[in-house]
């Protein structure tokens, strides 16, 4: 990986990937995009975050504030070409670190039980179930968090 770039949900780029996951969530789930749309729905945010590989546009991913001391990551994403290299756990670990330069100590995030890898990796990098009615979506979400503190 090249580098990540911290930027905001204008991005094209940001705007390109995202597209492609709402396709893919489609697919997994065969659902619709207006189906999620006001969950996903990312605008205004500055806490977004952009991978490239040299000079291709790899993953993206993103925070938004939950409350006083916790983000949720959103918008999670990489290009089929570039996964299995590190860059999600990179994009996880940076948007940690952003966090935590701006005084949150918890990330919370809530991924769907049709994504295995997903649920796998984020287990790996330290996050942990946890039962959320309130801000699951779904039937198909699995929420998890993680003390950043830790």
């Amino acid at each position: 990986m090249t580098g990540l770039i911290r930027t905001n949900s204008e991005n094209p780029d940001f705007k390109a990937l995202t597209d492609k996951l709402d396709d893919e969530l489609c697919r997994i789930y065969n659902t619709k995009k207006e189906d999620f749309e006001e969950y996903n729905r990312i605008v205004g945010l500055n806490t977004v975050l952009l991978a490239y590989s040299e000079s291709h546009l790899a993953a993206c991913g993103c925070f938004k504030i939950l409350n006083e001391n916790t983000i949720e990551l959103k918008r999670m994403y990489v290009e089929p070409d570039f996964r299995g290299r590190g860059i999600a756990s990179a994009l996880v670990a940076e948007i940690e670190k952003w966090a935590l330069e701006l005084g949150y100590n918890t990330a919370f995030l809530e991924t769907g039980k049709g994504q295995p890898q997903a649920i796998a990796l984020y287990k790996k990098l330290g996050y942990k179930p946890v039962t959320d009615p309130i801000l699951a979506v779904s039937d198909y979400s699995v929420c998890m968090q993680k003390d950043l503190k830790s």
